[in-house]
C-alpha cells in the first residue's frame, strides 16, 4: 500500500506520516515547505504528482484553517481555492487512480446551535462561517467523485508540529496573573498523535463514509479545558500556571467579544460509528493532554 498525504508540514499530516512510518507503509507527503512542493490548487500539478505517484490511498489533510482571517474578504477566493478547489482536485485523482481517500472536515459544517451531539450521518448541513462553509463544500466535492472515502470531522485540534489552543494558553498564562476564556462553547478535544493512528486504522480497512472523532472524556467548555491545562502544568512543576499566580475566569461569548466568524455554541460529535463499524476510539481527553504536556517538556523548541 502507498499512501499520499497533503499538509505534512501541519499538526495532523506530521503525526499521519510519523504513523504511516511506524507501521513500516509506504509514505509520500507533500506541502509548500517540505515534502513535495505541491501547489494543491493547481489541478495540473495535482495530475502531474499523482499520476507518477500512483497512491493507493490520499489523506487530504492540507486546509485554509484560520477561522477569523476566512471573513475577510480579501482572501475569500484564496480559502475557497485551498478548501474547495484542491479538495476536487485529489478527488478527480482519486477516482482516476481508483485510490481511498480521507478528507477531514470539521463540526463547523453544522450551526452549533442546541446540546444534542451531532450525528456523524446527520445532514443538516449549515455552516456558520465562510471557513465553515467552504470545508462542507469539501466534503460535497469527496462524496461527488467517490465511493472509497471517509470524511472525518473533528474539533479542537492539538498536535505537536504546530500551533494551537494548548501552546496559546500556556505561552500567555506565564505573562499574565487573569485569563479570561469562554465557558459556553462546549466540545471535546482531539489530540492529532491519537487521530492519526485512528486514521491509519481507517484506511488500511473498507468500511467506508462520514466519522466524528475526538477524543473520549465527555463534553467540555474551553474554560475548563484551560483549567486542566493549567492544572496539570503545574503539576509538572511549573508554578505560574498554579492557582497562586494565574487566575481563571469563565465568561460567555458574548463577554468575552465578538471575533469575525462566529463560532459554534455545540461541538460536541456522537463518535458511536467508530465503536459500530469496529474502530479503537481515542483515549480520554484528559490522558491525551498528559502525554502532550509531557511530550512538550521533552520537545522544546515544539512548545511555541
Amino acid at each position: 500500500m502507498k499512501v499520499f498525504v497533503t499538509g505534512i508540514s501541519g499538526q495532523l499530516g506530521h503525526d499521519v506520516m510519523e504513523e504511516l512510518n511506524k507501521r513500516s507503509i509506504q509514505a509520500v507527503g507533500s506541502d509548500l515547505q517540505e515534502g513535495i512542493c505541491l501547489d494543491l490548487t493547481q489541478a495540473q500539478q495535482v495530475e502531474n504528482v499523482l499520476s507518477q505517484e500512483k497512491p493507493d490511498v490520499i489523506v487530504h489533510c492540507a486546509a485554509w484553517t484560520a477561522v477569523d482571517a476566512a471573513e475577510d474578504e480579501e482572501n475569500q477566493a484564496k480559502v475557497y481555492a485551498v478548501n474547495v478547489g484542491a479538495t476536487e482536485n485529489l478527488a478527480r485523482m482519486a477516482k482516476k487512480l481508483d485510490a481511498k481517500m480521507v478528507y477531514l472536515s470539521t463540526d463547523y459544517v453544522f450551526d452549533g446551535q442546541g446540546k444534542e451531539p451531532w450525528k456523524a450521518d446527520c445532514q443538516t448541513y449549515a455552516p456558520l462561517n465562510y471557513y465553515g462553509k467552504t470545508k462542507y463544500l469539501g466534503e460535497e466535492m469527496v462524496r461527488k467523485y467517490l465511493e472509497k472515502y471517509f470524511i472525518v470531522r473533528i474539533a479542537w485540534v492539538f498536535g505537536v508540529n504546530g500551533n494551537n489552543f494548548i501552546k496559546t494558553m500556556l505561552r500567555v498564562g506565564e505573562n499574565h496573573d487573569l485569563l479570561t476564556v469562554v465557558d459556553d462553547q462546549i466540545g471535546t478535544p482531539t489530540y492529532t498523535y491519537d487521530l492519526a493512528r485512528l486514521l491509519v486504522d481507517m484506511l488500511e480497512s473498507d468500511k467506508y463514509g462520514c466519522y466524528h472523532a475526538t477524543n473520549e472524556g465527555g463534553f467540555i467548555s474551553w474554560y475548563e479545558f484551560a483549567r486542566e491545562i493549567f492544572d496539570q502544568a503545574a503539576a509538572l512543576g511549573n508554578s505560574a500556571y498554579d492557582s497562586d499566580h494565574l487566575t481563571l475566569k469563565p465568561v460567555t461569548t458574548e463577554e468575552y467579544g465578538v471575533s469575525k466568524a462566529r463560532r459554534p455554541f455545540n461541538s460536541r460529535l456522537d463518535k458511536s460509528k467508530l465503536v459500530e463499524n469496529g474502530f479503537e476510539p481515542l483515549p480520554d481527553w484528559r490522558d491525551a493532554l498528559s502525554r502532550y504536556l509531557t511530550q512538550l517538556e521533552k520537545s522544546p523548541t515544539s512548545k511555541r
